[in-house]
């Protein structure tokens, strides 16, 4: 046996039917294509989401509101858990919440919002603070400091 010399079984391969090629081949007149009807014409297409004249599914389900492409989305973290995964000293960055699991990623924009206590001084860097989380951080002694926020489009939502 050589590779050179394998073939598909007998009866597996047959050359298509060419329709629109007379009545004697079976697929004549019409060509399979039925009577009348937009399918039946050439050139035609249907619109992406088409249902045969139903009302399609993007005009039945219902909508509601408005979907801005242009908003800002945050990641957020709380005072209490900062609290509760930090020593006092350390410097709070978007890169280390995303390494220990508290944020999706390190590239998103991280808002510190002010449930729950400080205890202890931290430098906390984020791209906004609420007034309460910068007083009470700043109570405890530590230090706010805002990070540049990059214009996000709607590119950056994916």
């Amino acid at each position: 046996m050589d590779l050179s010399k394998l073939r598909p079984p007998k009866g597996a391969k047959h050359n298509s039917k060419r329709v629109g090629r007379g009545q004697g081949s079976g697929l004549g007149k019409t060509a399979g294509r039925g009577e009348k009807g937009a399918k039946s014409r050439s050139g035609f297409k249907h619109k992406r989401g088409f249902e045969g004249g139903q009302m399609p599914l993007h005009r039945r389900v219902p909508k509601r509101g408005f979907f801005n492409p242009f908003r800002t989305e945050y990641e957020i973290v709380n005072l209490d858990t900062l609290a509760a995964r930090f020593e006092a000293g350390t410097v709070v960055t978007p890169e280390l919440l995303y390494a220990r699991g508290m944020v999706a990623g390190a590239d998103r924009l991280l808002k510190v919002l002010a449930r729950g206590d400080l205890d202890r001084a931290l430098t906390v860097r984020a791209h906004k603070f609420s007034g309460k989380a910068a007083e009470k951080i700043a109570a405890a002694g530590g230090t706010v400091e805002t990070l540049p926020v990059r214009a996000a489009g709607p590119a950056d939502k994916a």
